[in-house]
């Protein structure tokens, strides 16, 4: 029922980045373009997408847990430190270069758009990238494990 319900939800986010053009990497490109033929349109499904989310997890928060899980699992940093900044801005950067999220992109996967597939295996070589070098920095942290001294 669950996986049924994750579809289900997929499918309709999917068809409503369709309708708001936000899976249209030219019309992405003109809301992102100041200067040139700005398309502010897109500003009103951001903002929509925000009030959504806004009052959702006021909604969501009030219940003891979640429908389909045990618990919620809400992040717990708070301090801005420099994956916070270099994050966002290379989603910007791949954003502006492109016209595609991540959203649009695993929709248009199914519209089996040639731009969709390079984009989808660059976001994914850059979040394996991503999982490496923290792994690294883990190890880095936790030092060099040494087997026992043995006399």
């Amino acid at each position: 029922m669950a996986i049924l319900l994750q579809f289900l939800t997929g499918l309709i986010f999917g068809l409503g980045l369709i309708v708001a053009g936000m899976a249209d990497p030219a019309k992405v490109l003109n809301f992102l373009d100041l200067t040139g033929t700005w398309d502010p349109s897109l500003a009103f499904v951001m903002a929509g997408a925000i009030a959504v989310t806004f009052f959702g997890f006021r909604l969501a928060l009030r219940r003891p847990q979640p429908i389909l899980a045990k618990r919620f699992h809400l992040p717990t940093a708070s301090g801005v430190d420099a994956r916070v900044v270099v994050g966002p801005a290379i989603f910007g950067i791949g954003w502006g270069l492109s016209g595609l999220c991540p959203g649009p992109a695993l929709t248009l996967l199914g519209f089996g758009l040639p731009s969709a597939f390079i984009f989808v295996a660059a976001m994914a070589a850059g979040m394996a990238i991503a999982r490496w070098r923290d792994g690294r920095q883990a190890a880095d942290v936790s030092g060099p494990q040494r087997a026992p001294h043995q006399t």
